[in-house]
């Protein structure tokens, strides 16, 4: 079931009042969309879906999270589909999470201020071509705490009239949008400082902390990098692991045998007859394929020479897997021997190489 038919599914069967028991069919397709979602959110992507705890929400939400930003709603940066209480809207919104505030400001107004103040922050920081369109605040026709919260802290919006709903390659697109959206929203959030005031807290703009490279690993030759690059620890994320599974469930039914286990450092290996091939996955940040292009050109051909070539044994086919089209890169990749594979709206793409081996049309 697609992003457009679930949620028209939800909108047409659901009802607070039946409450959050299994059995009750909206809140069971909720609860389904983990499942359903797996395949259609952008690549590293999770969905799960919301009907409420303790009792029923007068306004469900499906939550499609980045794991590497937030994997809980209840803080940090997330984007949610949330339906309207009455049932006649479902918004697309980049939403901040708002349970963890209401220890230091309550759930009423003060929570409500920062909220907006801090989406103000957000939005501002963020290019103004990405999220034109994107504006409006939601309204989602409910006066609980939460639900106004919501509305007060969502940073960018697209709102679809359930009477009107746009075709499932634009929600997809637009979802695959709203995902750049966040990733850009995460890095402006590095740069905000919060100061408490005595109307509460106030959020103010500070300094983004460059991250830690990985230095100190300087082998003398060939049997000391093998030696020693199993042993260093090699931090996957969570999107990263979710790419490589996505993957490896899709490429195992074209006929490849994915195999994972015991092939550290190596993210992947695919097998099929006597041939092999060395895949790389990377994660696009910010709709930026460059640094994700670079990382796996010079991983794979590190690991082909070090891993393969000095120790005797055939260099491997190269695969670099992405979770988005790199455009322009993948001809330059395949012009240093590298075939590429991306997560699209529809499944998956790729270069010419990869796809003459059969692995993508």
């Amino acid at each position: 079931m697609g992003i457009r038919d679930l949620l028209l599914d939800v909108a047409s069967t659901y009802d607070w009042k039946k409450g959050i028991s299994k059995g009750v069919y909206a809140q069971d397709r909720l609860r389904e969309v983990k499942n359903l979602w797996g395949d259609l959110v952008p690549g590293g992507f999770e969905a799960e879906g919301k009907g409420g705890s303790g009792g029923a929400s007068k306004t469900p939400w499906i939550g499609v999270y980045d794991p590497d930003i937030t994997r809980d709603p209840k803080r940090g940066l997330y984007l949610a589909y949330i339906f309207a209480a009455d049932l006649s809207t479902v918004t697309l919104t980049l939403q901040q999470g708002v349970t963890w505030l209401a220890d230091a400001l309550g759930e009423g107004e003060k929570r409500r201020v920062y909220l907006s103040e801090r989406a103000q922050a957000l939005f501002g920081g963020l290019p103004k071509d990405l999220v034109a369109g994107y504006e409006g605040r939601p309204d989602f026709k409910c006066d609980a705490l939460r639900a106004l919260s919501y509305e007060a802290g969502s940073v960018a919006a697209r709102t679809y009239g359930l009477d009107a709903m746009p075709s499932e390659s634009r929600l997809r697109e637009d979802l695959w949008h709203m995902a750049e959206v966040l990733q850009h929203a995460a890095a402006v959030e590095k740069t905000l400082n919060d100061e408490k005031t005595s109307e509460g807290v106030k959020t103010t703009n500070g300094a983004a902390k460059a991250p830690e490279g990985l230095d100190g690993f300087r082998p003398k030759d060939g049997s000391d990098y093998v030696a020693h690059i199993p042993q260093r620890t090699i931090t996957k994320s969570r999107s990263h692991e979710l790419l490589v599974a996505g993957f490896g469930e899709y490429i195992d039914k074209q006929g490849f045998v994915p195999i994972t286990e015991k092939m550290h450092p190596k993210d992947l290996v695919l097998r099929q007859a006597d041939l092999e091939w060395l895949v790389e996955a990377k994660t696009v940040k910010r709709g930026n394929p460059t640094t994700a292009v670079r990382e796996a050109l010079g991983q794979l051909s590190e690991y082909s020479y070090f891993l393969y070539e000095q120790k005797g044994q055939p260099k491997p086919h190269l695969l670099a897997l992405f979770t988005e089209d790199i455009k322009a890169y993948a001809p330059y990749l395949e012009e240093r021997g590298i075939a590429s594979v991306w997560k699209t709206v529809d499944g998956w793409a790729g270069s010419p190489t990869a796809v003459a081996w059969g692995m993508v049309e």
